[in-house]
């Protein structure tokens, strides 16, 4: 069967979108709708899979709203919202829930990085947490998602919950009409020289709001200023840059900076070192600062300015709820009949 294609992805409302957030998810988004329907969603579920203040929420749904409008993402040509307004995101990661299988989950990386070692402690949505994000995917019968590398994983089990679901009930799919299969196997898309960006103060290390260094991040609301003492704080070693990528591979720190200097610039690597290698880490890094401020300063401003007009965030959200649910209900008739409830 055919599919129509279609991008989903999401971004988790956690407060202080960074640097890291810009490269390895939303420029892509913003690239994939000259090609594709896009649905974009403030996943606003998965962010309570961890305690979240009831009274930051709402703040941190728009901020990320705002940064998708404010880094290009047109919300009139393609969807925007936050997931909680769609209830059949929920109802279709329980069925989900009964498709997926334990032992799928207990291999899961991110589950055990982020439980740690109090994993007794863990909510029991932070371990179904792929379910979910299959459900996100899959009622929008979603062919293309943007993902960075640690995500990865949840990619390749929604399709294999997409695959059992559509083994499961390969008869009642065929007797309702919806030919062999009913869920497509998504595909990821995984673009660009720094697709996971690292600190700034330690290059083995995801870039993270959690770091309690601000000097570990770029914040999208940063200043000119801000961004310049970061990049100039950043850490790196005595060594010149090298003249081929291949040098990068034991520097860690040197590979950050030149991989977010490509990205900001649409360039690969070895462009980069084309032109730096040899050089002085403090030449490099003032042409860095110099583009990050010209990336990513208008950004910040806009964010700003559409943060002060809350009522226009939400609408927009209220908007794109409405559009997707249109689009979720459909699947979740149909997902209903395939799997035999009865309903009105």
């Amino acid at each position: 069967m055919a599919f129509k294609e279609r991008v989903f992805s999401g971004v988790q409302p956690t407060g202080n979108l960074h640097l890291g957030n810009y490269l390895g998810a939303i420029t892509k988004f913003v690239a994939l709708q000259e090609r594709y329907d896009c649905i974009y969603c403030v996943v606003d579920l998965h962010a309570i899979t961890v305690w979240q203040d009831p009274l930051e929420l709402p703040k941190a749904t728009r901020e990320v709203t705002a940064a998708f409008i404010a880094c290009g993402i047109d919300p009139q040509r393609h969807i925007v919202f936050n997931q909680s307004q769609v209830a059949e995101h929920a109802e279709l990661a329980w069925i989900f829930n009964c498709v997926a299988r334990m032992g799928w989950l207990n291999r899961m990386t991110q589950f055990k990085e982020k439980a740690g070692k109090d994993r007794e402690n863990a909510s029991v949505g932070l371990f179904v947490y792929p379910n979910l994000m299959a459900a996100d995917i899959l009622v929008y019968r979603a062919t293309h998602v943007p993902v960075g590398e640690d995500q990865k994983q949840h990619l390749e089990l929604a399709r294999d919950i997409a695959q059992k679901f559509n083994n499961d009930f390969a008869d009642s799919i065929r007797a309702h009409g919806h030919g062999n299969v009913f869920f497509p196997q998504p595909e990821p898309l995984i673009q660009g020289p720094a697709t996971r960006v690292m600190s700034l103060r330690d290059g083995t290390k995801k870039m993270s709001k959690s770091e309690p260094s601000d000097y570990s991040r770029i914040n999208l609301t940063d200043d000119a200023d801000a961004i310049a003492q970061k990049i100039r704080k950043a850490k790196t070693d005595p060594e010149p840059l090298p003249s081929e990528e291949k040098g990068l591979e034991t520097r860690p720190e040197a590979d950050n900076l030149v991989g977010i200097y490509a990205a900001l610039k649409g360039t690969s690597k070895t462009e980069v070192l084309r032109e730096f290698g040899g050089g002085q880490f403090s030449t490099f890094k003032s042409a860095l600062i110099d583009l990050a401020v010209a990336r990513l300063g208008p950004i910040g401003a806009e964010m700003k300015r559409l943060g002060r007009d809350p009522a226009y965030i939400d609408s927009v959200l209220a908007d794109g709820a409405q559009r997707a649910q249109v689009i979720a209900a459909e699947t979740m008739k149909a997902v209903k009949d395939i799997v035999g409830f009865v309903r009105s």
